[in-house]
């Protein structure tokens, strides 16, 4: 019975690694997109015709982006959680990367495995606070990109009305004559 709990574990853990490497994949394509649009922005910058309603919407454009870019770089960075014990749980997480860095080398590191490893119980608890804290960060960073592709899709809408009001104000003299 133990190997079918580690075996639904561990499917489950490779289905959370999963949806990081996916939500840091978005975030670093969406990052991209909006470079590339901010460039075409910045270059055509200086063609805008100053008035109140281009002011408004350049700063809702620069403030959208900025929002983006900072939730965008929020579902990038890696964060360590630093979780206490609760209970018999083992003391340090020796499956995920902040618990991996507290031992001083890799044999410390082998013979608390290889303890931990020894009691099915205390294996189990390990992995399965592994894949709950990979939950948490998760839940994190698809609320972070959630947030990110909003804001993304305000500048991009911004800097579109920004256009349209560009080409009807130079049209709007030609299609009703004075």
């Amino acid at each position: 019975m133990q190997g079918k709990n580690f075996d639904a574990l561990f499917h489950v853990l490779s289905s959370e690694q999963q949806i990081i490497m996916r939500t840091d994949q978005k975030a670093f394509t969406l990052m991209s997109i909006l470079g590339v649009f901010m460039v075409f922005f910045i270059i055509h910058f200086l063609k805008i015709q100053i008035n109140w309603v281009t002011v408004t919407l350049v700063l809702i454009y620069f403030i959208a982006a900025l929002v983006s870019i900072i939730n965008l770089v929020l579902v990038i960075v890696p964060r360590i959680r630093d979780d206490h014990p609760v209970d018999d749980t083992p003391e340090v997480n020796a499956t995920f990367f902040g618990g991996i860095s507290q031992f001083e080398s890799s044999k410390e590191y082998a013979r608390y495995l290889k303890q931990v490893a020894e009691d099915d119980d205390k294996m189990y608890t390990m992995f399965s606070n592994q894949v709950f804290a990979l939950g948490k960060i998760n839940k994190y960073k698809n609320a972070a990109l959630k947030n990110a592709i909003l804001y993304f899709a305000i500048a991009i809408i911004s800097e579109l009305l920004i256009i349209m009001w560009m080409a009807w104000s130079r049209a709007l003299p030609f299609l009703i004559p004075g």
